[in-house]
């Protein structure tokens, strides 16, 4: 049997190699970066949400959204505007909070857990051109998933008041 000062001291030592472990937020998931723990609230998506489950429907409920996401991204990452932007980005935590976003958005009934439009975006610099590039490249994923196209401007007319909190930087 070890004696507790023994076990202490163990874990003391231990402590003292390993250093402090980061602090993460409520919504870490396995395989995501660790980030500072911040206030989870669905007031975080940045947009209210539609009511009844139509829109949700239209987009072809969560398959729907996850596809469209994914095909976003991928997108994203690999137009020559846009890589740069996705460069150091945890794209395993981004696509879950871009999934978790418009499903809410949607009506979904799904809880957002990221972080507020203009704290996930303040250090990124984003431009309008980069704006618009990222509006095209989730354009094209909508309508490549078949969502119509009046239906597909009824979700960017409520995502469209974001831009003030994600577009950081004019021109240049």
């Amino acid at each position: 049997m070890i004696s507790r000062s023994i076990f202490a001291g163990t874990i003391t030592a231990l402590t003292l190699i390993a250093g402090p472990v980061a602090a993460q937020d409520a919504a870490h998931r396995p395989g995501e970066d660790a980030v500072a723990a911040y206030v989870v609230d669905d007031a975080n998506a940045g947009a209210v949400p539609f009511t009844g489950t139509a829109m949700f429907e239209a987009f072809h409920g969560r398959p729907g959204i996850d596809r469209i996401v994914d095909d976003m991204l991928a997108r994203s990452t690999t137009d020559p505007r846009t890589a740069d932007i996705f460069r150091a980005t945890d794209m395993v935590r981004l696509a879950r909070t871009l999934k978790e976003q418009i499903c809410y958005v949607l009506g979904g009934g799904c809880a957002y857990t990221g972080r507020s439009m203009q704290d996930a975006h303040k250090d990124l610099g984003l431009q309008p051109a980069d704006m618009g590039a990222l509006v095209e490249h989730l354009q094209d994923a909508m309508a490549a998933e078949g969502v119509p196209f009046h239906t597909q401007n009824r979700l960017l007319s409520r995502l469209a008041p974001m831009r003030r909190d994600i577009v950081t930087r004019q021109g240049g």
